[in-house]
């Protein structure tokens, strides 16, 4: 079943039954255009006196109900200790999570409540006037530590995947081409040495797994951020959510083309982030000295998540440009995803020529 179909079983089925089951009579309720990768269907749901919600309709069924349950239970134990997230919402029966059986083809329904505020490129990527950048930065690893840290108490109910549940060889070797041999050794590589990483209650925990400017929303009254979209929290390194953030601060400073410069705005960037995230918790320095690591892992995963793209639509496996770069820096062993190396372009940024499968 794909996203066009399910989209047509909402117009015509799932939203009446959605609205019975979780009192959502008299609400507007509109889609929400699809992103490229996203799993789900969603939908805005507004009503006036009323705060706004959002529907998620689960489809694909790579994941079953002990994991959605893991993740909205997770959801749930962050908001009740202070994490800044979109909190999940029980239905009228009193459940985080309702299926729906139609045609033999399984539905997990889940809803939020709808963030506070813009994404930022809602914003045209202009922060609040008047306010230094910094504050943003330092928020983005505030909001981020404050996370990790109700994370070192959480002991789960339902359990959500392990790193190594999805990430391991037999998985990797399955599911991409053979003709890309080189990326896939370089894959196990990157296993092998994580498997030999510590992971105790202060580096390893549920973590987000997607910690970007798409998944949370700025209050422009405050610059609080609510964090949403946990869809692929698993257990892992916190070190992982860090890299993400290192990863997002490339955008900043993207067009410029004086490496060094670049170099010099990471730098401070990173600084003030750790900042703000060394605020709400700890982290060693033996785990931020891996940080270029943890790039290449989330390397890794952005090629992964590409070749599942790809499946889950019933497509032939093919790399444009933006792919064929990520598995260039992880075949060649190029570190910070490329950017303060000469692979890099500043006028077509994060693109290598295409690769033929």
């Amino acid at each position: 079943m794909n996203y066009n179909q399910v989209v047509s079983i909402g117009d015509t089925y799932l939203l009446t039954v959605v609205s019975e089951l979780f009192g959502l009579e008299g609400y507007e309720i509109q889609l929400i255009p699809a992103h490229d990768g996203g799993r789900n269907v969603v939908y805005t749901c507004e009503k006036k006196g009323a705060d706004a919600q959002i529907i998620r309709v689960a489809f694909l069924p790579d994941r079953n109900r002990e994991d959605f349950l893991g993740e909205v239970e997770y959801i749930q134990y962050l908001f009740e200790h202070g994490g800044s997230v979109s909190n999940v919402i029980s239905s009228r029966k009193g459940n985080l999570l309702e299926e729906i059986i139609h045609n033999n083809h399984t539905f997990y329904i889940c809803l939020f409540e709808k963030a506070k505020g813009k994404m930022l490129v809602e914003n045209n990527y202009r922060y609040r006037k008047g306010v230094p950048i910094t504050e943003y930065f330092y928020n983005c690893g505030k909001t981020l530590g404050k996370l990790h840290q109700i994370s070192k108490g959480y002991t789960p109910v339902h359990r959500r995947h392990s790193f190594f549940d999805k990430y391991n060889a037999e998985y990797i070797d399955k599911l991409i081409p053979d003709s890309l041999s080189l990326v896939k050794e370089k894959m196990v590589e990157l296993l092998n040495t994580l498997q030999g990483l510590d992971r105790n209650t202060e580096t390893y925990g549920m973590i987000h797994f997607d910690y970007n400017d798409g998944n949370y929303s700025i209050d422009y009254d405050t610059g609080q951020i609510t964090v949403y979209d946990f869809d692929n929290s698993c257990f892992g390194w916190y070190m992982f959510d860090l890299a993400g953030l290192w990863i997002t601060g490339v955008g900043w400073v993207q067009f410029e083309p004086d490496a060094g410069k670049r170099k010099k705005f990471m730098d401070d960037y990173f600084e003030t982030v750790l900042a703000g995230y060394r605020s709400e918790t700890k982290i060693e320095d033996s785990m931020l000295d891996k940080l270029s690591l943890f790039i290449q892992v989330s390397l890794m995963e952005n090629i992964v998540d590409a070749f599942e793209v790809m499946r889950n639509n019933g497509e032939e496996p093919e790399c444009d440009e933006d792919l064929s770069y990520r598995i260039k820096c992880l075949e060649d062993d190029i570190p910070y995803k490329g950017f303060l190396h000469e692979i890099y372009s500043c006028e077509e940024p994060f693109m290598y020529e295409k690769r033929e499968i």
